[in-house]
């Protein structure tokens, strides 16, 4: 399930949800909104899947 693995993503690099939405996605509210029941479709599971496999905190510090 999608919202697990950023669950767990989330937990192990310590970034705020609305950060992790922005940067996967272009959307600050994805996570609230999957956690409240929004359904992603395939191209969005897709984008996030491959931000947090390719995620290095070194691109992306804040």
């Amino acid at each position: 399930m999608l919202l697990r693995q950023i669950e767990k993503f989330l937990s192990r690099t310590g970034m705020p949800e609305t950060r992790f939405g922005r940067l996967a996605a272009h959307d600050p509210r994805l996570v609230g909104d999957l956690r409240n029941g929004r359904e992603p479709r395939s191209a969005m599971i897709a984008r996030v899947e491959h931000f947090m496999n390719n995620f290095s905190e070194n691109t992306h510090a804040a």
